[in-house]
């Protein structure tokens, strides 16, 4: 423990800040460094974080009471494409003038869109009327998420007959140690 005017005189003397770090504990703790650069690296570090993380997308398509078939499809089509990406994906019908008397014809609709989808996405929230339109939002289903990498992959060859196979999600250098262990060297005679 040094008393605080011995830590500031030493924090002056090497050119540092003193910085308290566990202002509860008792006696309160501080430690010496710059503490410009230590702001800076802990934003270089969140920015690093964030860098990793996927951003949550919200996509929209607009559809019409009376679209046809085809006009659908495509528009399914596109929603699929949309969930593949990873993106949650608001399907709304948009009502004009007196359309808005028939909201059978949108929940209809939107109903044969999820069942269209049903192999690739999952109503996140059912056909809800709100204002002139009606919406659902779908996100990616199970059957999107696609799995790690297997070390053939990463190798670029596939495994040899009778090697045994490296765990799904090894390291890759596990995965080519695994792959060599049949390769046989030829001894010196």
């Amino acid at each position: 423990m040094v008393r605080i005017e011995d830590a500031l005189r030493l924090a002056e003397s090497r050119n540092l800040d003193l910085v308290e770090v566990a202002p509860n504990a008792n006696p309160p703790v501080c430690k010496l460094l710059d503490y410009g650069r230590f702001k800076y690296e802990q934003t270089k570090r969140e920015r690093e974080a964030r860098k990793g993380q996927k951003q949550l997308v919200l996509k929209e398509i607009w559809f019409r009471p009376n679209v046809n078939q085809h006009d659908r499809l495509f528009k399914t089509k596109r929603i699929r494409q949309f969930l593949e990406e990873g993106d949650k994906v608001k399907a709304t019908v948009r009502f004009r003038g007196r359309e808005i008397a028939h909201p059978e014809l949108a929940r209809n609709l939107l109903n044969q869109v999820a069942e269209d989808l049903k192999a690739h996405a999952a109503v996140e929230k059912p056909p809800v009327l709100e204002a002139r339109s009606m919406s659902m939002i779908v996100a990616p289903g199970k059957a999107l998420l696609k799995p790690p990498a297997t070390p053939t992959a990463v190798t670029g060859r596939p495994p040899e007959a009778g090697a045994a196979a490296a765990p799904v999600g090894a390291p890759a250098v596990q995965a080519l140690a695994v792959q060599r262990e049949d390769v046989k060297v030829p001894t010196p005679a």
